[in-house]
């Protein structure tokens, strides 16, 4: 089998909100290749700055779009093609969205494996430890304590049995934030796990100070209180906090992840397959492991991430939750066919050959950039 075309494809609502949502725009990779199979995954970067990592032309012996990297390899050598996309892009990559492209292509290779092989990807990644994961809601806080206590209560409502609000406008000064986050507490209930997204909006004295403050509601992990840059804080934050701290959804490589764990000393470790890719994401999960550290996926774009996610928790021993985007956006409800219903606050994990999701086409149609 060998690949004959990859397409790079920008997908965007037609009004974009100025608000910490990924769920706005994506790019959608679609694989094509000579035995008729064709494999899906997407990019969550910048989607314009992505499709052209893939499109652009040979300029030098180590920078050169990935479509030229791929065509005509034998897409089930997911390990070789993950080696060869990274040395031909090491003058311009190694980071950020080099690596988030590669990924989303990377999530399409493990897709046309799934269903050559006519197995789930999970099983291919040495087998389910789990069949279905806990899910937990994740949203943005509401403008107010009011709005974020209903965004709260309406999550539980719908069944989630664990709820996490971030971003803005948490950080504008020390009385809104501990009200949105008592009101959060309150929109969830007293069972509900209740996770914190802080939106890397302080500095480590004053995530220190608020990790104290947030206490009384019993939060699960406060996540990425600090600039994703600032280790140091995130050591000396870490060595202090009673509550588990979680990070990782900005880093992308291993290299990255490392020093979050060894010199951050991070309880929580985030991987999000369409920044970082199928086939590291299990090499960081590894690595999370031999620390004892969680490991749980970020996802924040639309349900063909989802669908991934799924798979590397299943095959993931300790794995115990599921990051479920549920923003109110178009592009997330109907891009692909498969919804992945919550029971009884629990999702499964796709049984069917490759990632277990189909594409809408009439959705692509509908949101495609020209």
């Amino acid at each position: 089998m060998k690949i004959t075309d990859i397409e790079a494809i920008e997908l965007r609502l037609p009004e974009i909100v100025e608000r910490s949502s990924g769920a706005q725009d994506t790019l959608l990779v679609r694989i094509k290749t000579d035995s008729g199979i064709e494999g899906i995954g997407e990019v969550d970067s910048s989607p314009q700055v992505a499709q052209a990592i893939i499109n652009a032309p040979v300029s030098h012996t180590l920078v050169r779009g990935l479509r030229e990297v791929l065509i005509g390899a034998d897409p089930l050598e997911t390990e070789v093609l993950w080696h060869r996309m990274y040395q031909a892009t090491i003058f311009i990559g190694r980071h950020a969205a080099v690596i988030h492209t590669m990924a989303g292509i990377d999530l399409a290779l493990w897709d046309i494996k799934g269903k050559a092989l006519n197995q789930p990807v999970y099983k291919l990644l040495g087998g389910g430890f789990h069949t279905k994961v806990r899910a937990y809601a994740s949203i943005l806080f509401g403008w107010t304590p009011q709005e974020t206590e209903a965004i709260g209560k309406r999550w539980v409502d719908e069944g989630f049995t664990a709820v996490k609000f971030g971003w803005e406008p948490l950080g504008q000064d020390e009385q809104t934030d501990i009200a949105l986050v008592e009101s959060a507490r309150r929109g969830v209930g007293d069972d509900a796990l209740l996770m914190i997204d802080a939106g890397c909006t302080w500095d480590a004295r004053t995530a220190m100070r608020r990790e104290r403050q947030f206490r009384d509601a019993s939060i699960t992990w406060l996540e990425e209180p600090l600039h994703q840059d600032d280790i140091d804080g995130y050591r000396r934050l870490c060595s202090t906090s009673e509550t588990p701290i979680a990070a990782g959804e900005g880093e992308a490589t291993r290299d990255e992840f490392l020093r979050l764990m060894d010199d951050g000393g991070i309880d929580v470790v985030q991987i999000d397959p369409a920044r970082v890719g199928i086939t590291e994401t299990m090499k960081i999960a590894s690595l999370a492991r031999d620390r004892h550290r969680k490991v749980v996926n970020h996802s924040y774009k639309t349900r063909i991430n989802i669908a991934a996610s799924l798979h590397f928790l299943a095959a993931v021993p300790d794995a115990f939750l599921l990051e479920y985007c549920v923003e109110d956006s178009a592009l997330l409800q109907e891009l692909t066919n498969e919804t992945f219903t919550l029971e009884d606050g629990f999702v499964s994990v796709p049984q069917q050959p490759g990632l277990g999701v189909t594409i809408n086409e009439e959705a692509v149609a509908k949101y495609r950039v020209s």
